[in-house]
């Protein structure tokens, strides 16, 4: 025999291959647990080579057991080494540390899960939790037109990550916040205020921030947004409604404060 690791009983000893087909490892991992000194063989060839002998299996037998517990090397050593150690201690101490990790495992699925659904649905909520927080004329399948349109940009993702995270609570604060904004822009219209005004640009400034809560937006995709309102019927009557004229003059007011940022409001785009 030139190689220990040669597959053949040798008297009462088996080689290093042997050993590790019976216990269902590899031969490398042998190698490594007899170098940190976990189990190793102790018997002898009459040529020198190195056997395991039927004790040195069963340890590694144990070994295999204990590693699928889930123990570490360093623990195992501990529970077959030391006649003081409390196996029972030890393992139920392991369990715990696996419900802790299962307890993570599942709340980590749970986003996930969350995560996933709020990418093909945006907002998770019924339809019913929807108008309660969105008020009696929002529409559900609008939620699903916006993904139809907004579906592969950014914005989407980041509004659906947001939304993963969402109470119905959440919804209801922040869908006030832009209703209240949208009606001290009414109110501020009915007042006469001049889009350029100090007041004007203090909205367009608010606008920033309460729509950013849904996805965060540049000076420049809020022109976008003015134009969208302005253009598209749906929104301009929404705006239209809470005051004649709202929808251009709101326009007008996130031109304002894009020139007011040195950008030319002429020609918009959406980054």
């Amino acid at each position: 025999m030139t190689d220990e690791n040669v597959a053949m009983d040798l008297g009462e000893g088996i080689t290093v291959g042997i050993a590790a087909a019976r216990v269902g490892v590899t031969v490398r991992t042998l190698h490594h647990w007899d170098r940190i000194g976990l189990a190793g063989p102790s018997g002898r060839s009459p040529g020198g080579y190195r056997l395991y002998l039927p004790g040195d299996v069963e340890r590694l037998r144990r070994v295999v057991a204990y590693r699928e517990a889930g123990l570490s090397l360093e623990e195992i050593g501990d529970v077959l080494d030391s006649a003081s150690s409390d196996v029972g201690a030890v393992l139920r101490k392991r369990r715990a540390q696996l419900a802790a990790q299962m307890d993570d495992l599942r709340r980590l699925d749970e986003r996930l899960a969350r995560l996933a659904d709020a990418h093909e649905r945006g907002v998770l909520l019924s339809d019913e939790e929807q108008c309660v927080a969105f008020g009696d004329r929002w529409r559900p399948e609008w939620v699903d037109q916006a993904k139809q349109r907004w579906g592969d940009s950014a914005q989407w993702a980041q509004f659906a990550e947001g939304s993963a995270g969402r109470s119905a609570e959440q919804w209801r604060a922040q869908a006030e916040a832009m209703r209240q904004w949208e009606r001290d822009a009414a109110e501020a219209l009915g007042r006469g205020v001049e889009s350029d005004a100090d007041e004007a640009l203090a909205l367009a400034d608010r606008h920033k921030s309460v729509f950013g809560a849904w996805f965060p937006i540049t000076r420049s995709m809020q022109l976008c947004l003015g134009r969208l309102f302005e253009s598209d019927e749906g929104f301009a009557a929404h705006y239209d409604r809470l005051h004649p004229g709202l929808a251009g003059w709101i326009r007008e007011v996130f031109d304002a404060a894009a020139r007011a940022d040195g950008i030319d409001p002429g020609c918009p785009v959406w980054s």
